[in-house]
């Protein structure tokens, strides 16, 4: 073959692979903020990736606190029990719009930065919170005064007021930084349980209308206004019956990333597990149907009565469905009534056993496991 005739046929080729290359990485998955940084955009495309790999488990408050410790350096609940931290942790910003110093669960804000920060650096995804008070009547979240949501849209009473707590909630977001100066990634869970009547964005307190108006205002203020392009936003109500129901409240495709439920076991081993799966199995359909990533944004079943709770009840339901990651509520330990408040065991914990069998399962996925995954990285 003379030198024409290969390169006759070997340039097509290298303009088809060249091209090919090309159009994959225009095709690579983009978050509802089309600007978002390298790392979120990293996340969310890792997140989809690893789907059918792990489920990861999460926390919330993990390393602020636990039963019968407050505030030592490197320490975890999770990590007292099964030798890691866990994949996934959880803060919450509620006070922060007021200027305190410590949230509603009297963590210090600034350390919770830097429990994000460790958490990141060492390959941990964030997600936080937001109870905010009620900036109607100056109450807590649990206010459900009506009202309250046309109250802070454009053009109702209180709007100036949220605004101004947006801003406070937006300079925290900007302050999270991993070591190279780069925005930390953070799946941002605002006005979660929006079904449910106990808060002032839920249930009969709005309409469906002013709910989902709320979450596009905010995310826009956050995304826009404030420039913050390293969120993923979360979307989840507390138990459902239908994708109906799921869907009555949702703000649309453009406005949510991941997709979720809040569930508490308060009756029987039986009754959870047919509530969740069913929940579960709907997820599944309405996370295909919307291209999101589903995951079980709150879960607990407080005092852990039953020692075999993570392998008997827990593990079987999600083993049967995509799930990205499971949040356990926080283990805050003493109350004022003398009981003690848990959702993952503590070392010494009749649970504890258990919950190392959990997690030792293939599925269930630790610090270590999403590390090596590098989440944040193409």
């Amino acid at each position: 073959m003379n030198k024409k005739a290969i390169y006759l046929t070997v340039f097509p080729l290298c303009f088809m692979l060249i091209t090919q290359c090309v159009h994959a990485q225009k095709q690579t998955a983009l978050p509802c903020d089309k600007n978002a940084t390298p790392e979120t955009i990293n996340l969310y495309n890792n997140l989809k990736r690893v789907l059918d790999k792990g489920i990861m488990l999460g926390h919330q408050d993990d390393g602020a606190y636990g039963v019968g410790w407050k505030y030592e350096a490197g320490r975890s609940d999770v990590k007292d029990v099964t030798g890691d931290y866990p994949a996934v942790v959880g803060y919450e910003l509620g006070r922060l719009e007021l200027d305190h110093a410590v949230n509603l669960d009297s963590v210090p804000f600034d350390k919770m930065r830097g429990f994000i920060q460790d958490a990141y650096k060492h390959g941990s995804v964030i997600t936080i919170s937001w109870h905010l008070n009620n900036p109607l009547t100056g109450k807590t979240a649990w206010d459900p005064a009506p009202g309250t949501v046309a109250s802070v849209l454009p053009g109702g009473s209180a709007n100036a007021l949220y605004n101004s707590w947006l801003d406070k909630v937006a300079a925290f977001f900007e302050s999270l930084r991993g070591d190279k100066g780069e925005h930390i990634p953070v799946i941002f869970r605002p006005f979660h349980e929006l079904n449910g009547s106990w808060f002032w964005w839920g249930g009969k307190n709005c309409t469906s209308d002013e709910i989902k108006q709320l979450y596009q205002y905010t995310e826009k203020y956050l995304r826009d206004v404030k420039g913050l392009h390293h969120l993923l936003y979360a979307f989840n109500p507390d138990k459902f019956y239908s994708a109906d129901e799921f869907l009555e409240r949702y703000p649309g495709d453009d406005f949510v990333d991941v997709i979720g439920f809040d569930i508490y076991q308060r009756g029987s081993n039986a009754e959870f597990r047919k509530d969740a799966g069913n929940m579960f199995s709907m997820l599944d359909s309405i996370a295909s149907v919307h291209n999101k990533i589903p995951a079980l944004t709150e879960f607990g079943y407080g005092g852990l009565p039953d020692a075999t709770w993570f392998t008997s009840t827990l593990l079987p339901v999600l083993k049967k469905h995509k799930v990205s990651y499971v949040l356990a509520w926080r283990n805050a330990g003493a109350k004022h009534d003398g009981s003690t408040e848990f959702y993952l065991p503590y070392k010494g914990h009749a649970s504890a056993a258990d919950f190392i069998k959990f997690c030792d399962d293939e599925r269930i996925w630790l610090q270590r496991d999403a590390a090596r995954e590098k989440l944040y990285e193409q």
